[in-house]
């Protein structure tokens, strides 16, 4: 799948295509059913498919700091989509002012018509884009004419009764519930990024963790949790992982470490995917680092006693 980055990414497109539009946060199951019609719709008009997204996210972009945490940062989603879809390309469109003040006409014509050739374009019943949000299905049907391409919509992915969302997920991880999240997005919830080097308290304390770096400053989720990381060979490692502000040794950033059940390897440098499979408990501040240790074997131990569980259930 190929990575088309900006205005610059956007010009070396030569060709027609089909098109969908939107931030695509999690890549949940109404994601997924999208883009397995929009691969469909590519095979039959056999012309290649492009993801449209943009980068900050719009919200982020109009509400700064009072955004909701996003579920996916660019890379993973460019794995994820890279991984499990057949997608032809990503073109990811830098959201700025600029952008923010493109009429929607404007945004039809540079971006889908000149810009990406579409024949063929596809949107979720809810989106919405250019200046004020003035475009949606209705207004691209009266474009599509002039423009050269056809418009389609695809109704929401429910399930329960309730719509699947971006903001269904986020809702349900923050509470917690990582189940409800595996089901709305069809796999566990997953985090990835590169070990850095912290402050080595884990390692005085008994559990030497794999700090890794974040590159937001705000997740969907806070506590800490049994997880099973990817990214060290083929095998799936058990762990239990802490993200939160650590408030026992005064701490003033986000931190996401990971600490793995019987590995002792140096790992620094490593690029690890770790999905989310139970919460444990929430962040807590202790008196004291004996405390804090202390609690930290219990974790270990609900931990090893939640793989026993999981794994008596899967014979």
């Amino acid at each position: 799948m190929r990575l088309i980055r900006g205005w610059a990414g956007l010009k070396s497109w030569r060709q027609a295509s089909v098109v969908t539009i939107g931030n695509f946060d999690g890549v949940h199951l109404g994601h997924q059913a999208m883009l397995a019609h929009l691969c469909q719709a590519s095979r039959q008009q056999k012309l290649p498919s492009v993801l449209l997204t943009f980068e900050p996210l719009p919200q982020e972009f109009f509400a700064g700091e009072q955004a909701a945490a996003r579920l996916m940062g660019l890379r993973e989603k460019w794995q994820y989509l890279a991984a499990n879809t057949q997608l032809d390309a990503l073109l990811c469109i830098p959201f700025n002012k600029a952008f923010s003040h493109l009429a929607a006409e404007q945004f039809v014509d540079a971006v889908l018509v000149r810009g990406l050739g579409a024949r063929y374009v596809l949107l979720g019943d809810d989106f919405r884009f250019g200046y004020q949000r003035a475009g949606d299905y209705d207004f691209l049907q009266r474009m599509s004419a002039q423009g050269g391409f056809k418009v389609e919509t695809m109704p929401s992915v429910k399930q329960g009764g309730h719509r699947v969302s971006s903001t269904r997920v986020r809702t349900v991880l923050g509470a917690g519930d990582l189940a409800q999240a595996a089901k709305l997005l069809g796999r566990p919830y997953s985090l990835s990024g590169r070990v850095a080097r912290g402050d080595q308290l884990g390692r005085t304390l008994g559990y030497p963790t794999a700090n890794i770096y974040l590159r937001r400053s705000r997740l969907p989720l806070l506590g800490v949790f049994a997880v099973s990381v990817r990214g060290l060979g083929g095998a799936h490692y058990q762990g239990m992982a802490n993200i939160g502000w650590r408030p026992t040794v005064a701490g003033r950033e986000l931190r996401f470490e990971v600490h793995l059940l019987d590995f002792e390897s140096d790992i620094y440098g490593q690029y690890l995917e770790v999905d989310f499979l139970a919460k444990l408990r929430d962040e807590m501040r202790f008196d004291s680092l004996e405390v804090l240790t202390a609690q930290l074997a219990a974790d270990e131990l609900a931990t090893r006693n939640y793989f026993s569980a999981t794994a008596r259930l899967s014979v």
